[in-house]
């Protein structure tokens, strides 16, 4: 989510009202698709027996395996017929009512263009290779399209209680940094993480992170970082659990009360915390808090 400086305040030159632009597919180079196949083939490698299988599922009916940056065109009319959604190009990050406005009409922005190869491991915008791979397969899958679109529809009505920060937390716990817990194991459902071949690694073999029982209040009141792996991860049972929660929930008191709870700092771990022992299925209340 766009809940850093934006590199635009207005739409840029040839840009439209929404901030979409033409994808413009046959303007990449042969380097550039080259670049994709490279960042995809280490991926599509590791990620089956990590990645939820909703993801899996998804990468393989959207056909991502074929050579080259997805031409967005062939993309949408696969996740048009299956969840309603749609891919849209922007030449960089959006503003927030932008960005809201979008997924609450069922519409996710990719940047439109791939990082450089010395950039492979890590960059801080989102590029095409971390929107496209890492999130669109997860749209499509009805439940978890479903609550991309109610949270789009929250963050536009978030803009009026001065909540954005807190509903930021939110993205970024659950569709960028998520973990899910499947019959089969501990699963990543993250696009952070899916993207990212470090993390896909840390996410689920590494000692060090918590991975704490899904818990709204407590995610929208957790600090995060961008510049390296996440030291708090959060679990949810399964992905109709988030829609539930966001359709649910009353937002604008549990704002309120927001406002009158101190931030959790990155890799904190509080009382009411249930935090899952490394290796196995089981949480453990009280862990002794990490600093």
């Amino acid at each position: 989510m766009n809940s850093e400086t934006h590199i635009f305040d207005s739409p840029p030159e040839g840009a439209n009202d929404d901030w979409t632009i033409d994808q413009a597919w046959d303007k990449f180079t042969d380097h550039e698709h080259e670049t994709w196949d490279i960042l995809f083939e280490r991926q599509y490698k590791m990620l089956p027996g990590r990645a939820c299988k909703a993801f899996i599922d998804g990468m393989n009916v959207l056909k991502l395996d074929k050579a080259g940056i997805p031409d967005f065109k062939d993309l949408n009319a696969i996740l048009m017929d299956k969840t309603g959604w749609q891919v849209v190009a922007v030449p960089g990050l959006v503003p927030d009512d932008v960005f809201f406005d979008h997924l609450a009409n069922r519409r996710f922005v990719s940047g439109n263009f791939i990082r450089q190869r010395d950039q492979l491991d890590y960059l801080q915008e989102p590029d095409v290779f971390h929107d496209v791979f890492g999130h669109v397969p997860m749209l499509a899958d009805q439940t978890f399209a479903d609550y991309m679109q109610a949270y789009g529809q929250g963050g536009l009505r978030s803009l009026k209680y001065d909540a954005l920060k807190n509903l930021a937390r939110l993205y970024w716990y659950t569709v960028e940094f998520g973990l899910i817990q499947e019959a089969e194991g501990l699963r990543i459902y993250g696009a952070g993480i899916v993207s990212s071949y470090g993390e896909s690694v840390f996410a689920l073999d590494d000692d060090s992170p918590n991975r704490i029982k899904f818990d709204l209040e407590r995610i929208m009141r957790s600090e995060y970082r961008i510049d390296d792996y996440q030291q708090n991860y959060f679990v949810i049972d399964d992905l109709k659990q988030l829609l539930e929660v966001t359709q649910q929930t009353d937002f604008a008191p549990l704002y309120e009360t927001l406002k009158t709870l101190p931030d959790i700092a990155v890799a904190d771990i509080i009382d009411s915390d249930s935090v899952m022992t490394h290796g196995t299925q089981h949480y453990a209340q009280n862990k002794a808090k990490k600093v």
